[in-house]
């Protein structure tokens, strides 16, 4: 069965062949040579039906036809050459191209550092007691705002207050001894002096004054040191800031020495001032450090979330760079007076490290790539020219060109696909169009 599909098969492509060759003697001579003169032959014994046919016209009568008739189309080919005429006809007469245009700025363009930063407090203090005892009275709700100085909490401070009236008690006694003993002196030097007394006796009466002074400043230092541990019975806000959630409230116990959430009262975050921490390229490190602290150069920090910005300072630069990464940790220092910045939270940054004078530029979307480095088509009475130049860096979406332009040239910032060195163009934008986007 497949031996007869495969006669049928050929069979059909044999009688295709000649019916192609038949119909298209010009093609069949292309394709196999001779084969168009054989058709030809065929066909004259099919009488009327082969004169309807197609002509036969061998290769050297189509050359000569042409050689005779070159503005002639010959027969049965002429489309394709005329199609190529007229197409170059249309280019020599092409119409302006539509395009956009702007002008080449001049003037000062800041040096501009963009990076993602993490809100950091300058100083985060836990609040811990430093004594064991009952919690007598809370001062401060849950994330409050304190001073450096305010009060936050009460500890029942009854014993210590006794311990120190009983020094003072002991101080008073002492230095009843000390009137004695200075008395007692005072006598036997009037006895001795009337040689009534003895030397001995004087002495015992020196020695017992200065037994009775140790005893009395014992009794201070031992009642100042008392009441410094009374001072840890009121417990105050170290630094000014935001606190926390507050962990113990009146009556619990809290002990000193305590790492569990028991032991810690509360965390002070200050807030105001505040970082942001980033890290910056090393190949940047030179304009760091020229910016921190000098005029003209700030940060500012967006919140995520947030559309509005914040403004501070460079403030710190760290003192190595990670060779892991090729970067140094530098720190923004905001006052952050609105509470806008957070701890921990994520900002993205625009550091202006300086503000680079004269300069010109032009829109990123005019400058084109060639063999031959970076161009811009530059208008001129109605007529785009190729201008080369070179970018000197790219900063908010324009080029800064260090050389080719000299600002306020006329240029093409779209449909410079469409364009060639010579060509006219018809702008889309008005004249006045162009100076506004320039000013």
């Amino acid at each position: 069965m497949t031996k007869r599909r495969a006669a049928w098969l050929a069979v059909i492509a044999v009688v295709v062949a000649g019916a192609t060759a038949i119909a298209w003697p010009n093609m069949a001579e292309q394709i196999i040579p001779g084969a168009g003169e054989k058709a030809a032959a065929f066909r004259s014994h099919l009488g009327p039906i082969g004169g309807a046919l197609p002509a036969y016209q061998s290769p050297g009568a189509r050359v000569a036809q042409v050689q005779q008739s070159p503005g002639q189309r010959p027969a049965g080919q002429g489309g394709g050459q005329g199609g190529a005429g007229s197409r170059g006809g249309a280019g020599a007469n092409r119409p302006p191209a539509p395009v956009v245009l702007d002008t080449a700025r001049r003037g000062d363009v800041p040096v501009v550092h963009d990076a993602v930063g993490t809100v950091q407090a300058q100083a985060i203090v836990t609040i811990k007691s430093r004594v064991d005892a009952q919690v007598q009275q809370i001062d401060v709700p849950d994330g409050a705002v304190v001073k450096a100085g305010q009060l936050l909490a009460r500890l029942d401070s009854r014993q210590i207050e006794a311990q120190i009236k009983q020094a003072e008690a002991s101080l008073v006694r002492n230095r009843t001894v000390l009137d004695q003993a200075t008395r007692d002196v005072l006598r036997f030097e009037e006895l001795v002096a009337r040689n009534a007394g003895t030397k001995v006796s004087l002495d015992n009466a020196r020695t017992q004054v200065a037994a009775a002074n140790a005893s009395i400043l014992g009794d201070e230092a031992q009642i100042e040191n008392l009441k410094v541990q009374l001072s840890y019975y009121t417990i105050r806000a170290p630094i000014s800031g935001r606190i926390g959630t507050v962990n113990v409230k009146a009556g619990n116990i809290i002990r000193a020495g305590d790492n569990n959430a028991t032991g810690t009262l509360a965390t002070i975050v200050q807030t105001t001032p505040i970082y942001v921490v980033f890290s910056a390229p090393q190949r940047l490190l030179t304009e760091y450090r020229t910016a921190t602290g000098g005029v003209g150069s700030y940060v500012d920090a967006t919140p995520q979330g947030s559309k509005k910005p914040v403004r501070g300072r460079i403030a710190f630069i760290d003192n190595t760079i990670d060779p892991a990464t090729g970067t140094v940790a530098v720190r923004a220092e905001f006052s952050n007076e609105d509470d806008q910045l957070w701890p921990g939270q994520l900002c993205n940054l625009r550091i202006v490290l300086r503000n680079e004078q004269d300069v010109v530029s032009v829109p990123r979307t005019a400058t084109q790539a060639g063999q031959n480095g970076n161009f811009v088509y530059v208008v001129e009475n109605g007529v785009a020219r190729v201008r080369p130049i070179k970018i000197g860096r790219t900063q908010d979406g324009r080029d800064i060109v260090t050389e080719g332009l000299t600002g306020g040239e006329s240029i093409v910032v779209e449909g410079a696909l469409a364009l060639s060195n010579g060509a006219r163009i018809e702008a889309r934008n008005p004249a006045n169009t162009a100076a506004k986007r320039a000013s």
